[in-house]
């Protein structure tokens, strides 16, 4: 079975790419989905992030999101220390679903910092997805909520679409022009999808 990584900056249609390839056949394994749903469960996580962050962190075993997302946007240390908990746990979570996907010939593992994480070693090929930077801004506005600022922080705080695309074998452009399942198609003609 052989792996494909789906990244994109925020905003980027990285999700809307993943859903196609799912139509055509290749379950995606969402890291930014599962790893929410890791740091408010997994009592490994709770313990080693308690331990750095105190015990207010979880009240009464819930996660405090905001608490936890103050310390890690404003301090890059403690963002590495969040990522060197929780990359571990995802990457084991997305091994034990890979192993349930039976009889399929790709998977695919979506993932906002694919390269940054490390998870691209974990495919055989890696795809971005990439939009103009006004773009992206209005749809995490729309999505999120977020004012501009906001939306440009978490921007800069990710790899370049210029970078990604160094980066991976292929990208897919969803300016909202060019249209994505012929993209789609033809990602999975050069990997020879069956």
């Amino acid at each position: 079975m052989k792996v494909l990584g789906i990244t994109g900056g925020i905003g980027s249609g990285k999700s809307v790419v993943s859903k196609l390839l799912e139509i055509q056949g290749i379950p995606v394994y969402n890291t930014d989905k599962e790893a929410k749903k890791i740091t408010a469960f997994s009592l490994v996580v709770q313990e080693k992030l308690s331990g750095k962050f105190g015990a207010a962190l979880y009240k009464e075993g819930v996660l405090d999101k905001a608490m936890l997302a103050s310390l890690i946007f404003n301090h890059p240390e403690y963002l590495a220390f969040t990522n060197s908990v929780i990359h571990p746990e995802v990457q084991k979570d997305f091994e034990e679903w890979k192993e349930r996907q039976l009889g399929k010939s790709w998977v695919g593992i979506e993932s906002a910092i694919l390269f940054e994480s490390g998870f691209d070693r974990l495919s055989d090929e890696c795809i971005t997805v990439s939009a103009p930077l006004e773009i992206r801004i209005q749809r995490v506005q729309k999505r999120d909520g977020l004012n501009r600022d906001a939306v440009l922080s978490r921007l800069n705080n990710q790899l370049s679409d210029k970078e990604r695309s160094r980066l991976a074998n292929c990208t897919i452009v969803n300016d909202e022009k060019k249209a994505l399942l012929p993209q789609v198609e033809n990602l999975l003609k050069m990997i020879k999808f069956q």
